[in-house]
């Protein structure tokens, strides 16, 4: 059985796909950069609801792109 794995840093990615800036998503989200860079980086969770907001944000219809198949690196150590 196979486990999924969130990766936080597909938010960043999809983020600058868009051509956003932290500031400009933050600011979407009634927070500061600082929260969403957090976030972005793995240093605080992201919740279901803050992330559903998010992919909101960036126009994402299937969360299913912030999960991989993948071990995260810190698991194989």
């Amino acid at each position: 059985m196979s486990q999924l794995f969130f990766n936080p840093h597909r938010i960043k990615a999809e983020r600058i796909a868009r051509n956003l800036s932290q500031e400009e998503v933050a600011t979407k989200l009634g927070k500061k950069r600082a929260w969403l860079a957090k976030r972005e980086n793995g240093i605080v969770n992201v919740g279901v609801d803050e992330l559903t907001k998010i992919a909101s944000i960036l126009k994402i219809d299937d969360l299913g792109i912030f999960f991989s198949k993948n071990v995260p690196e810190k698991q194989l150590l």
